[in-house]
């Protein structure tokens, strides 16, 4: 069961990310982009995702992956179920989130570095 301890030293430590609150909910930023957001209960971790495969997450697990509300359905942007993830696969939505906002430079020099990816805290 992941909780948003499992990712939140993880969004500080990737290039160019940085936390932020919003109306008292943790986001993690590249720039203005917002790339994972945290409900207020912290139970929901919406993240970005490719829409194009956004609906197959989705279908194939219900129980842990939301559609977000129909205004956010422009965005490239998932939901999550904190509790339904472990921790290395929510590492790893953060990672993957963050490799869609920042340059595929900064994917290869973190993988690089991080040849089996974002693993355990």
């Amino acid at each position: 069961m992941a909780t948003i301890d499992d990712v939140l030293a993880l969004g500080s430590e990737l290039e160019r990310s940085y936390p932020v609150h919003v109306r008292r909910r943790l986001k993690f930023r590249v720039g203005q982009i917002v790339y994972v957001a945290f409900s207020l209960d912290e139970q929901v971790m919406g993240f970005a995702f490719p829409k194009e495969e956004r609906d197959a997450l989705v279908a194939g697990d219900p129980d842990r992956f939301q559609l977000p509300s129909e205004s956010d359905l422009r965005f490239h942007w998932v939901h999550a179920t904190l509790a339904a993830l472990d921790p290395v696969e929510a590492r790893e939505l953060v990672v993957d989130a963050w490799r869609m906002v920042v340059p595929q430079k900064l994917t290869r020099a973190y993988d690089l570095t991080h040849p089996d990816g974002p693993g355990a805290p």
